[in-house]
């Protein structure tokens, strides 16, 4: 018997979630960072911002952002490891990565760009200095094998940040519920003509583990010092972990 995973509130097999989110991102990648722009007002780019302050990175350090999409997070990488550091830029989605290369070459930027699953990095252990992902860890079959692996890449003293949507705080729920569910898919349905691909944005994120549990997932795969940041009272939450 084949095992199920979530795609949003359904139930899939685990091999075809991936084909399943990738027709989503296939979807909407030319107008991506459209989009994020008008669903959190321009909030998602001081939320990365926040993300890379904290990640503790300095001049000369690598990086690699994990399901990178447009590239916005590594440039700003890119700005704190200087000319003598490096950030190298992975998607599982090939749409969005040629997005994401093109958008960073308009602006000078020419970075290393791999296609690739975060559940199998193709990089040596104990390589880098930083690993980010933001915004991609819930769209991942097997969360917990991505974790370890985003861990295995790391050398010792080496950070992991997981910018993602969580849980909101609960008097906001209802509030956030009717934005997210009426508003999100008819905002997608006019800047994409995809609805589908942002209803199930909604879905995703009711099914992603909570502040704690995450917490407890990054520390089961190694990491130590295990903290989060809720910002926007818990509409996005920051963790960072690091490794001994």
């Amino acid at each position: 018997m084949n095992k199920t995973t979530d795609f949003g509130f359904q139930k899939v097999a685990e091999d075809e979630k991936a084909h399943k989110v990738a027709e989503v991102f296939d979807s909407v990648a030319s107008r991506y960072d459209l989009m994020n722009d008008l669903m959190s007002a321009g909030l998602h780019r001081l939320w990365k911002r926040f993300a890379v302050e904290q990640s503790m990175t300095r001049p000369g350090e690598r990086v690699l952002d994990v399901a990178g999409g447009t590239g916005d997070l590594s440039q700003l990488f890119t700005q704190r490891v200087g000319p003598r550091g490096s950030v190298v830029i992975t998607d599982i989605n090939g749409p969005m990565l040629r997005h994401g290369r093109d958008r960073l070459l308009d602006d000078g930027l020419i970075l290393p760009t791999v296609q690739c699953d975060a559940e199998k990095l193709p990089f040596p252990d104990e390589y880098f200095d930083c690993v980010c992902v933001a915004f991609g860890l819930r769209n991942m079959t097997h969360k917990d094998i991505a974790i370890a692996e985003m861990h295995r890449v790391l050398r010792p003293g080496g950070r992991l940040l997981v910018l993602e949507f969580s849980r909101v705080w609960q008097p906001l729920a209802p509030l956030y519920d009717a934005y997210s569910f009426q508003v999100l898919p008819r905002l997608g349905k006019w800047v994409t003509n995809d609805a589908d691909s942002y209803r199930y944005l909604a879905e995703s994120i009711r099914m992603h583990p909570d502040q704690e549990t995450l917490k407890k997932m990054m520390q089961k795969a190694g990491l130590e010092r295990v903290e989060y940041f809720n910002l926007a009272a818990g509409v996005v939450a920051l963790h960072r972990g690091i490794r001994f």
